[in-house]
């Protein structure tokens, strides 16, 4: 997709209606754990959130051209639309590889003809219980339409190399896993960060 025909990111944003907290809710994504650890160096006793969840997957998408597939889309977390790569669950009884195919059809319309495998990172191993594993897919090429989930609006679009180091470097790309990923696959090290 082209910069011109890329919808502004205000089109990707979500009404914020109104906020909870729930202790005794569940977590969407995550299952809540208390831990009671004693502490070897001094034998205190303290209680620690873990914050269990199946593991993730996200990829570089290359097309033909090695331009990598990228998308947009609205993040509760931090109130708007961020810059990332395709990526999401596995879901119970999938392997990291299956959930990177079904992820990059689902989020982007696309399949690729060639994955490999790039590791996998801890999220934020203070407090998560599972890894992100990385892919990389090349010659992928669009195939179907999107099969977003209903709480889901992604934009898809193309960019290079330089473009992707660009929005590095600007902050306007962010996302710590995609930079994580995108990382394994292009020299985005070191760069002249201007972000504030």
């Amino acid at each position: 997709m082209s910069d011109e025909s890329r919808p502004p990111d205000e089109a990707l944003d979500w009404e914020h209606l109104d906020s909870r907290y729930d202790h005794d809710a569940g977590l969407m994504l995550f299952r809540k754990r208390v831990d009671r650890l004693r502490n070897p160096r001094n034998a205190r006793v303290f209680e620690r959130l873990v914050l269990e969840s199946g593991d993730w997957v996200n990829m570089v998408a290359l097309d033909r051209e090695r331009r990598s597939v990228m998308i947009r889309q609205y993040r509760f977390g931090v109130g708007y639309a961020t810059l990332e790569t395709p990526g999401g669950m596995v879901d119970p009884g999938e392997d990291s590889f299956t959930a990177a195919v079904r992820e990059l059809r689902e989020e982007t319309g696309y399949v690729a003809e060639k994955w490999t495998y790039l590791g996998a990172v801890e999220p934020n191993p203070a407090i998560h219980n599972h890894l992100c594993h990385h892919w990389l897919a090349e010659d992928a090429h669009p195939a179907a339409a999107q099969a977003l989930d209903p709480g889901e609006l992604i934009a898809v679009e193309l960019m290079s190399e330089a473009a992707i180091r660009a929005a590095v470097a600007s902050g306007e790309l962010r996302h710590a896993l995609a930079l994580s990923v995108l990382s394994r696959v292009f020299a985005l090290w070191p760069l002249p960060f201007t972000q504030d």
